[in-house]
């Protein structure tokens, strides 16, 4: 069936690209106007020392507009993510003719999966439940969207190492892997680094250390939109469409 008789084609990096926009573009526009409009509040602490940076957590969830765009653009955001899991999923599933030890690799292709699901889950959880309204729902929330995300990082690089053993790769697909493997090394080493000044600065209460760590969550969180954005490189042939499906008779 040819793209002229589809009701909607969109070429799959168009659609990735958007998708990634959406969180993109509310995490920086929530970012500014909490700078420009809740300064004061959004770097507050209980320690009461001088920060630059608001939160993540402040940022999206304590003041308006920000609550609403940084929702709205991740309501958008979450349904596409969970075509992508499945389009992964298939993907994957069709590589087992290359690999050997065929039923542990489709268990890991499941498990891979579930996390990427679970990690857009709890995206949705800590999006809805600030930490003002419900701080151990968010918390917890959080923990399994950095869990899952950093499973699913290297269960993804995992599988494509895998897949690729007896198979030919692509100069593209090859650019796509390097660039997986280098971000879930960035984005854990972020990541431990946010966490060692979020404690540092809860003990000591020391200036700037706050600032430090939000700067580093806000690299957590772009490296993490980064990964997600490969997708565009891996199904870069793809295209995403709508069509009449004709009825038997």
């Amino acid at each position: 069936m040819s793209l002229q008789s589809a009701l909607l084609h969109i070429r799959w990096p168009h659609f990735i690209v958007f998708l990634t926009s959406l969180p993109f573009g509310a995490f920086v526009s929530c970012i500014l106007i909490s700078l420009w409009k809740d300064y004061e509040g959004s770097t507050s602490t209980h320690c009461h020392v001088t920060n630059y940076l608001p939160s993540i957590s402040a940022a999206i969830g304590d003041y308006t507009p920000q609550r609403y765009i940084w929702r709205i653009c991740i309501a958008l955001h979450s349904m596409g993510r969970v075509i992508i899991a499945l389009v992964y999923y298939n993907h994957h599933t069709t590589l087992a003719t290359n690999v050997r030890n065929k039923t542990l690799y489709k268990c890991l292709v499941l498990l891979t999966t579930a996390l990427n699901v679970t990690e857009t889950s709890a995206l949705v959880v800590l999006t809805y439940v600030s930490s003002t309204e419900n701080f151990p729902v968010h918390e917890n929330s959080f923990i399994v969207f950095m869990a899952s995300a950093l499973s699913h990082m290297l269960c993804t690089c995992i599988l494509i190492k895998w897949s690729r053993l007896n198979g030919p790769t692509t100069k593209l697909e090859e650019i796509s892997y390097n660039f997986k493997c280098r971000l879930f090394v960035f984005n854990l080493s972020t990541f431990l680094i946010a966490v060692y000044f979020f404690f540092r600065h809860s003990e000591h209460c020391e200036t700037g250390m706050y600032t430090l760590f939000a700067f580093f969550e806000y690299l957590v969180v772009c490296s993490n939109m980064a990964f997600h954005l490969t997708a565009a490189w891996d199904f870069n042939n793809m295209v995403l469409c709508v069509i009449n499906y004709p009825e038997s008779k």
